[in-house]
């Protein structure tokens, strides 16, 4: 009886306790990230006599790695800021309630809908060189062909297509985001520095760009992992003409028949997105504690 009772309270604090709860999300994040990344690991640093370096060693003598690192890159730098200051432009103006305000939103997050893939061929029909571009600058006597926009030899218009396309097709993720993040902001605080005399860019500033900090967070962080995984788009547009991480991962894997450094490349493309994630973490954590 006395130990009954004496262990009544262990089962009533272990039915509470927290980690209870979490354990089928962990479970579940283990076994959908855990044993892949384990599994990734033992291809890239082993193979049939035991711990080796080849399959890294293959990776960074292939001519494509590199572009494919700084084509990636060039794309986070260019598109994720593009993409933050179109979706809070969009939010603003929902949040202004315009007229036919349903439709405004149902537009802009149309793009949510199409895959990737199908994205990709939307905007080749578009950049093709008979293409619907093309024609209309033929058409207007803008250019006498057209301009060749996916030629292998014209990296700049074929980053500016995969710029393109790719801020149509994701632009509307970050938007939702946004909008979910701006209808918790209090209108009092805006209401309150109208009395005191700020002009709306003000507002926006010292009011409401603070108070959507977490909601940015959270866009930021998940648009630039997104467009580190970016491939169908690209795929579609340029083929292997314009490499990206995980487009030569999924050469390496598919066309090559080299798992080990499919892996290397998963695995680059992992840590990338681990230290972007902590980079944004850290430095929002210490612009609040400075101020």
């Amino acid at each position: 009886m006395a130990v009954a009772v004496l262990e009544a309270p262990k089962r009533r604090r272990l039915a509470g306790s927290p980690w209870l709860l979490l354990a089928p999300s962990i479970v579940f994040m283990l076994a959908l990230f855990g044993w892949p990344v384990i599994q990734a690991l033992i291809s890239a640093f082993t193979d049939g006599s035991g711990f080796t370096l080849a399959a890294w060693d293959r990776l960074f003598g292939d001519p494509y790695f590199l572009k494919a690192l700084r084509n990636t890159l060039l794309l986070i730098v260019i598109v994720v800021p593009v993409q933050l200051v179109l979706a809070v432009a969009m939010a603003l103006l929902v949040q202004a309630r315009p007229r036919f305000l349903s439709g405004h939103f149902y537009l802009w997050t149309i793009p949510l809908a199409v895959s990737e893939l199908a994205a990709g061929l939307v905007w080749l029909s578009v950049f093709d060189s008979r293409g619907y571009l093309n024609s209309l600058l033929v058409s207007w006597g803008i250019s006498g062909t057209g301009v060749q926009w996916l030629t292998y030899t014209n990296t700049s218009t074929m980053l500016l297509a995969v710029v393109i396309a790719e801020i149509w097709r994701a632009t509307s993720l970050v938007f939702v985001i946004v909008v979910a993040g701006i209808q918790m902001v209090p209108k009092d605080f805006d209401e309150a520095a109208q009395v005191f005399g700020a002009t709306a860019w003000q507002r926006l500033w010292h009011v409401t760009l603070p108070q959507l900090k977490p909601s940015l967070q959270v866009a930021l962080i998940l648009r630039t992992i997104l467009a580190l995984q970016a491939f169908a788009v690209a795929q579609a547009l340029t083929g292997r003409d314009f490499p990206l991480l995980v487009g030569e991962t999924y050469q390496w894997y598919v066309n090559l028949q080299n798992p080990a450094v499919a892996s290397s490349i998963a695995l680059v493309v992992l840590a990338l997105s681990l230290a972007t994630a902590l980079f944004y973490l850290r430095t929002m954590r210490q612009r609040e504690a400075a101020r």
